[in-house]
């Protein structure tokens, strides 16, 4: 009986480890969060590109610092996570009908994730947003490929440490596997049920553009690297789809696996693309990317948030980019470029001007991360004719507030 004891280990975790891999169920979301029943969507196919919709008005939804995956051998990590999935649910249901929705950073805390395939996280970020048949595009943070940090408390046991290897559903179900891989046999001592080398950020992006038909995210210029989420899309007219109203840029400012800044790299592929495609600058262009650029620094209010800056929490220091080498010098230059959107702090939500463009913050959005700031997200309304994007914050419990007109 003693000899079997380490082989039904393996087996029940073999078992755990096959049976978790499918994704979430929609019926599982409605469990979880219903405040309504949840609404899907047609989709936008990507052939067809993204359009206005039949209003004339193209809504955003920006979820920001999620950090799925944080402290995930533990009962506290995976309930976060459940919370995360209650936010954007309330969001995306009271925002109805939601256009498009923008990951913007920080969608996993890799640095917590002893798992070797990190996607299994990030596809349950993105699950709320699957469900109702909306489509979205996503960027990097910096935590979205750190490298693991191993948890002090896991050396205070005599021996070899206990690997604490969660399940591959425990976003959900709050449980955990926990094993010791020194008392399995060979053939299971390998990262495909523990590991700790990281998901890279091709990696993450590949596996949520092939296994997803409604993301629009792309792996971006290989001349980039090692930034990975550097692209554009598009947003046609309701009418006439090859008259096109709304640029997106988005680009990856590192942090992580390498230094937090967006490279002179960057900037001059920013600097052809836009000549090539807007070169008139004639359509209106926006902007995303996940840490703050050192101009935010010099808008960010002192105390409290006064006019001509706008928003409700000013609660930190801004936390910008190790250096600039020359995108916010090109951006400035540009009269298409209406605004940028980050995440990063926390405890940031306001959009302040600067020069002839606004720079934003979203809202902290996961129960990941640090700070205990209610929970909710920046959505943008682009609105066709006359041109206009106005933006506000739709919390947690409903509440909406902070509107802001961004194309003044």
């Amino acid at each position: 009986m003693e000899q079997l004891f380490p082989h039904f280990i393996v087996l029940s975790f073999i078992f755990l480890y096959i049976l978790f891999q499918s994704p979430p169920t929609v019926g599982f979301l409605r469990e979880a969060h219903s405040p309504s029943p949840i609404r899907l969507k047609t989709s936008q196919p990507k052939d067809n590109g993204l359009r206005f919709n039949g209003g004339g008005s193209f809504k955003v939804a920006l979820f920001a610092d999620l950090h799925f995956g944080e402290d995930a051998w533990t009962d506290w990590g995976p309930q976060q996570d459940v919370n995360s999935i209650k936010v954007m649910s309330t969001v995306l249901d009271l925002e109805t009908p939601a256009d498009f929705v923008i990951y913007l950073g920080d969608v996993i805390t890799a640095n917590n994730i002893p798992i070797a395939n990190a996607s299994l996280y990030w596809d349950q970020a993105l699950s709320p947003t699957r469900a109702r048949g909306i489509p979205w595009a996503s960027v990097f943070g910096n935590h979205d490929d750190a490298p693991f940090e191993w948890p002090m408390e896991w050396f205070s046991v005599p021996g070899i440490p206990p690997l604490h290897c969660p399940a591959t559903n425990s976003s959900y179900s709050g449980e955990a596997v926990k094993v010791r891989l020194d008392i399995l046999p060979f053939p299971y001592q390998s990262e495909e049920y523990c590991s700790f080398r990281g998901t890279q950020r091709i990696e993450l992006m590949k596996n949520e553009i092939e296994h997803n038909n409604l993301s629009f995210s792309k792996t971006g210029p290989k001349d980039l690297w090692p930034g990975v989420s550097n692209y554009v899309l598009q947003v046609a007219s309701s009418s006439d789809p090859e008259s096109r109203i709304l640029t997106m840029y988005f680009l990856d400012s590192g942090g992580g696996s390498y230094p937090e800044v967006i490279s002179s790299a960057q900037a001059e592929w920013f600097q052809h693309k836009s000549q090539e495609i807007n070169p008139d600058s004639s359509v209106p262009e926006i902007i995303f990317w996940h840490i703050p650029s050192r101009a935010y620094k010099n808008v960010a209010p002192w105390f409290a948030i006064h006019k001509p800056c706008v928003g409700s929490i000013n609660k930190e220091k801004v936390a910008a980019q190790e250096a600039e080498f020359g995108i916010m010098n090109l951006l400035v230059k540009r009269p298409s470029v209406k605004a940028i959107f980050v995440g990063h702090n926390h405890g940031l939500d306001w959009c302040c001007p600067y020069n002839k463009l606004w720079l934003c913050f979203a809202r902290h959005t996961g129960y990941g991360g640090y700070g205990n700031w209610p929970r909710g997200a920046r959505i943008l309304e682009i609105t066709e004719q006359p041109f206009s994007i106005k933006s506000w914050i739709r919390m947690e419990d409903g509440g909406k507030h902070s509107e802001v007109l961004l194309s003044s």
